[in-house]
């Protein structure tokens, strides 16, 4: 496979907008297999096409090897977005759309897609868990994923991996999909925040992203301002439900976790999360999975670091 290089590196059109720092967007992959396409539609269809997102969207599908994408031109019809099949090394902008080209591997690497030849042979590959996995580590808690339609499990590590690194996935509905079998296997893991039909995604995507990511922090969480009362609130609100003491974990981790799931749930006020957690069991379970996500990670991180440095390695 030849993979196709561009210069410059940018869409082609874009030559009188410069992206924004790497840190100050959020990209949102959204990956598919069958049934992807309606799926697709259906997610375009609902944004608002008055008003632009702030967000990339880079789009994942198993295709055929063999011949022409037809994706991008088909996905044209349903947006205002910039659409483009992605070529080698692209700059990814906000309030555009990237498609994976056929035949070929995926990678989010500074703020650019990389395409790289498919090591895997066809039937074994996973480009969407293979794309997840980049943008976490390239975005983190600005990596958003969402698994629509499907069989197998791709997408499935992708989102632990996204999770892992503070960000949000969505899944689509089972019952709204023509294949399940992807959706399903990543609900499986427990750390899916949003289980929604295609339609309804936006609206909570943008809604989601305005409290985490605007310009003003919505909750302004501090560890000097929070340490003492709330924070020691929610500590006692998980070891009650779960058995497990946070309570030596990193304090900054676990405040950026509270304030990803006050995002999730739309709570201003930390105070309204902590009534809202003693409340909802579902949620003291929620923050637990994404804090036991990260603290396995950096486990695992550290194990790997020793390896590496270990004599003999």
């Amino acid at each position: 496979m030849a993979v196709k290089r561009r210069t410059p590196s940018v869409p082609a059109d874009s030559s009188d907008s410069r992206p924004p720092p790497a840190a100050e967007f959020p990209v949102v992959g959204i990956g598919a297999s069958a049934g992807g396409l309606a799926a697709f539609e259906a997610f375009l269809s609902a944004m608002p096409a008055d008003r632009n997102s702030g967000m990339a969207f880079v789009f994942v599908q198993h295709l055929a090897p063999d011949h022409k994408s037809i994706l991008a031109d088909l996905i044209k019809r349903y947006t205002a977005m910039r659409v483009f099949e992605v070529e080698d090394g692209m700059t990814v902008l906000p309030d555009c759309a990237y498609i994976i080209p056929p035949n070929c591997d995926m990678a989010f690497l500074n703020g650019a897609l990389q395409l790289l030849e498919p090591a895997a042979p066809r039937g074994l590959r996973l480009p969407i868990d293979f794309f997840f996995r980049s943008l976490a580590q390239d975005r983190h808690e600005r990596a958003v994923c969402i698994v629509l339609s499907g069989t197998g499990s791709d997408g499935t590590q992708g989102v632990r991996a996204v999770k892992a690194e503070g960000g949000m996935a969505m899944a689509q509905t089972p019952e709204s999909t023509d294949y399940d079998g992807m959706p399903r296997s990543a609900i499986a893991t427990g750390l899916v925040d949003f289980i929604l039909p295609p339609a309804e995604m936006p609206a909570r995507l943008i809604a989601y992203a305005a409290h985490a990511f605007g310009k003003e922090p919505a909750t302004g969480l501090a560890p000097a301002a929070i340490g003492d009362h709330a924070l020691k609130k929610i500590l006692v609100l998980l070891r009650a439900q779960t058995g497990h003491d946070f309570s030596q974990y990193k304090e900054n981790t676990i405040i950026r976790r509270v304030e990803r799931r006050m995002a999730v749930n739309q709570i201003g006020q930390l105070g309204d999360y902590v009534r809202f957690a003693q409340q909802t069991r579902s949620e003291v379970e929620a923050l637990f999975r994404d804090l036991l996500i990260g603290v396995t990670s950096f486990f695992r991180d550290a194990d790997i670091r020793h390896r590496h440095r270990s004599p003999g390695h």
